[in-house]
């Protein structure tokens, strides 16, 4: 079954990362700085996204030198494989918002 994210299109990008669970929160108490980590929305949908993901980070030339600038700036392979979720969601939410067809950037991501 495959699990259904209505408000995909309605949202601005930092409401749809956090829905679906994408985007980074803090834990900060007072003056000390927590750890930034994912998690929380819906894990469905954060699992559902995750093996789109992957095949984007083959076969999507834009997703996968996004990934791969992050990866050569010294992030965690698994930190950039999340970031890149977040990108493919919010391309998404936009796609559906605007009605149009997925189009390959020319500029840099």
């Amino acid at each position: 079954e495959l699990p259904e994210l209505p408000e995909l299109g309605t949202l601005n990008r930092q409401q749809i990362a956090r829905l679906v669970g994408v985007a980074p929160t803090n834990r900060d108490s007072g003056t000390l700085r927590g750890k930034r980590t994912t998690g929380g929305g819906r894990v469905e949908i954060r699992n559902a996204l995750y093996m789109p993901t992957v095949v984007a980070l083959k076969h999507n030339p834009a997703i996968k030198r996004f990934h791969e600038r992050l990866v050569a700036n010294g992030k965690p392979t698994l930190v950039a494989l999340i970031a890149a979720m977040r990108k493919l969601i919010t391309i998404l939410n936009v796609m559906i918002r605007e009605g149009k067809t997925w189009q390959n950037p020319t500029v840099s991501t």
